[in-house]
């Protein structure tokens, strides 16, 4: 089946106000950044989103969160983004902060159909016990929702967490090379959160470096299969090259 889409406003033109986004990146590096641009164009607001960070001021997920886009966030890193922690310290944004690895599994257990999970990780603290501030009042200082208790349980006598896996109505990655029946190769740190977030969209949207035909991967290089990927938009050379750092660090 040919998943090519003519572009990127094309691949996203359906995903309503309200919806739910998983979206690759961590950083800057691997962000589907054309998708994310053709999704500020298109309009959907009230977002909820989970990424393991919200890009920066301006860039990836920061051109949706400072144009007010995203009603939620779960994620492990605010990171550099000085607009994402003042909307949440002011009560304009709810933000579930998750473990990092913990996240990953959440979002691996979704897409492989695994409803929840125990884990280690957060037990004694109140990621286990509850009361972390999703959402602070107006104007911030007091909280509005708080994280509830969470399940444990004692297996082999050392206490685990339950952690419920994660799954979203769509989800927006980049891969550096695919085919035309969504079979994807990740590069590098690109590879860290962009596979576990197409595996969680029930409709998965990949823009692509290097489109190639069918049969131009081979099996045992492919990271994710066609089977988590419903849509696909190859990218422009210039949109390819289109890559930022977060921090850039030189010798005088």
């Amino acid at each position: 089946m040919d998943k090519v889409i003519g572009s990127a406003a094309e691949a996203v033109a359906d995903i309503p106000a309200g919806a739910s986004l998983a979206v690759g990146g961590f950083g800057l590096s691997g962000v589907p950044d054309v998708l994310i641009r053709a999704l500020y164009a298109q309009g959907a607001d009230g977002l909820s989103v989970v990424s393991n960070n919200c890009g920066v001021d301006g860039r990836g997920l920061g051109v949706l969160l400072g144009a007010g886009r995203i009603a939620r966030v779960t994620g492990s890193y605010v990171g550099e983004n000085k607009e994402f922690a003042r909307q949440y310290l002011s009560g304009e944004l709810e933000v579930e902060l998750v473990p990092q690895g913990t996240l990953a599994e959440r979002l691996r257990a979704g897409g492989a159909g695994i409803p929840a999970f125990y884990t280690p990780a957060g037990v004694g603290t109140q990621v286990a016990r509850g009361g972390l501030p999703w959402r602070y009042a107006a104007g911030g200082g007091s909280v509005a929702v708080a994280s509830p208790p969470k399940e444990t349980r004692d297996f082999a006598g050392r206490p685990y967490v339950l952690e419920h896996g994660i799954t979203t109505d769509y989800a927006l990655v980049r891969a550096w090379r695919g085919d035309r029946h969504g079979n994807l190769v990740f590069r590098r740190a690109a590879a860290n959160f962009n596979p576990l977030a197409a595996m969680a969209g029930r409709v998965t949207v990949a823009e692509v470096e290097e489109l190639v035909e069918p049969g131009g991967l081979r099996p045992d290089e492919v990271h994710l299969p066609g089977v988590f990927v419903q849509r696909v938009v190859a990218l422009t050379a210039g949109e390819a090259a289109d890559k930022h750092i977060e921090k850039r660090t030189v010798r005088s």
